[in-house]
């Protein structure tokens, strides 16, 4: 400003200050907006030989001009590059009080709760032990060139097994198996035990569920359908009781495999049984009948015994001939001898009442009324019978066994690859592991929820 009226008046100041003591040697007060033009008018109240004996004082200048202020502008790329430096000093004190923020917030939010995670795992975490197994179903050999259809397809692969191996995964995995083992192994009194740590540690009087929550983390069951393995982890508190509770399990398992098959072998082979039992009984029947009608009859061949007959009949009957050949020889001559002839007669009459009595005995009917012929039928047709009913109960015993061996190959059985063994060194906690796990869980939660805030605070702001 007094650079300015400086110039308006004519004046030719070196510097500020020396415009500001031309100005006032000129009687124009320069700080003075009102009167910045007017004159200087001097203080009434001094005395007047003061004020013309004493003008007023003005800032004094300095002639050298290397200590005085430079009243000339400075060029415009030392301008930018003064302003782009007094920026980058602002952006780098803002990056700094950002960074502190951050770190401040890292170590509170994400530093401190895994240091806590840290500490727990390494110092309050009580050891756990952790004991392995694996084991598959198999399924019983089919015969050789049996069946032959789709059923024997996948015979001996994991997928002839697979849906056997999912139900006793199922099972292991169930609350059923989790109370059964508490029952027979005392599962929730060990993981009660004031040993554990009061994470980790069951309450007293828990529940069932509460149980079973602690069940599902100690009890790990995989199964691979590639190769048809179960996979059995079982974690305690102490390797004995890891071992037992794992031999124990594994027995639980085959139990299972042994109930899955054993109502359909029931059901095949209760039905074949059922045939050959009343086949046997139908074959005793038979038999009783006939020994009865062998036994009423007082005959136990009646085919020897017709046989017999029917040869002496064939006997007298050649006896007869030849006595009819006998008599005609008697005959032929010109005087036979009567007394001969006579004789001859007599005997092939006896033959021929003979042979009638026994055809009558053969056929005719005697006093209870029933004949040879007759009682030779029911025999034989008893005899049949029995003989039937013999190769119907074959038959039943020859279904009966192939019922056996197709129930045979439906069984099926657990085939133990690693057996339990107990850990000489505690498998958990993996405290490292878990460790670095909680600090990327911390920062992953950090994260989301930082920019979160950043979205809505961005939202908010337009």
């Amino acid at each position: 400003m007094a650079r300015r009226a400086a110039q308006k008046r004519g004046l030719k100041p070196s510097s500020d200050f020396d415009a500001v003591r031309q100005l006032r040697e000129a009687g124009v007060d320069p700080f003075q907006k009102s009167s910045i033009l007017g004159p200087v008018k001097p203080d009434a109240s001094a005395p007047k030989g003061d004020a013309e004996a004493k003008p007023v004082q003005l800032p004094q200048t300095v002639p050298d001009k290397n200590t005085l202020p430079s009243t000339e502008q400075a060029s415009p790329a030392d301008k930018r590059a003064s302003e782009i430096m007094k920026i980058q000093q602002d952006l780098a004190k803002r990056r700094r009080r950002k960074m502190t923020l951050l770190m401040t917030r890292l170590g509170l939010f994400v530093m401190l709760p895994t240091f806590a995670v840290a500490w727990y795992f390494y110092v309050m975490a009580t050891p756990m032990f952790a004991t392995n197994s694996e084991f598959t179903i198999q399924q019983a050999d089919a015969a050789a060139g049996a069946g032959g259809g789709l059923g024997t397809l996948f015979q001996g692969t994991s997928m002839a097994t697979q849906q056997d191996s999912i139900t006793v995964q199922s099972y292991l995995a169930s609350r059923a198996a989790m109370i059964r083992l508490d029952e027979e192994q005392g599962f929730k009194e060990h993981f009660s035990s004031d040993d554990i740590d009061s994470i980790q540690r069951l309450e007293t009087d828990s529940s069932n569920e509460e149980a079973f929550d602690v069940y599902m983390e100690m009890v790990k069951v995989s199964y691979d359908p590639t190769e048809g393995i179960l996979r059995l982890e079982v974690i305690a508190a102490d390797p004995e009781t890891s071992e037992r509770f794992s031999k124990a399990l594994v027995g639980y398992a085959e139990e299972q495999v042994d109930q899955l098959t054993q109502r359909l072998r029931e059901d095949q082979m209760s039905g074949a049984r059922q045939s050959y039992e009343a086949a046997e009984r139908r074959r005793a029947e038979a038999l009783n009948k006939w020994l009865l009608l062998q036994e009423e009859a007082k005959q136990i061949d009646p085919i020897g015994e017709v046989a017999s007959m029917t040869a002496q009949i064939s006997a007298l009957e050649q006896q007869r001939q030849q006595l009819q050949l006998t008599l005609r020889e008697r005959l032929g001559v010109r005087r036979p001898n009567q007394a001969q002839v006579a004789a001859l007669e007599n005997q092939i009459a006896n033959i021929e009442n003979l042979i009638d009595e026994i055809r009558e005995e053969m056929t005719s009917a005697n006093q209870d009324g029933s004949s040879l012929a007759l009682r030779n039928t029911e025999l034989r047709t008893a005899e049949e019978n029995y003989n039937f009913q013999t190769i119907l109960v074959q038959q039943a015993l020859t279904q009966m066994e192939a019922a056996q061996i197709s129930a045979n190959r439906q069984v099926r059985y657990l085939s133990l690859g690693v057996e339990p063994v107990a850990p000489d060194e505690a498998t958990y906690p993996r405290s490292f592991e878990n460790s670095i796990l909680a600090f990327f869980i911390f920062a992953g939660i950090y994260l989301m929820v930082s920019l979160t805030t950043s979205i809505l605070r961005e939202q908010v702001t337009a």
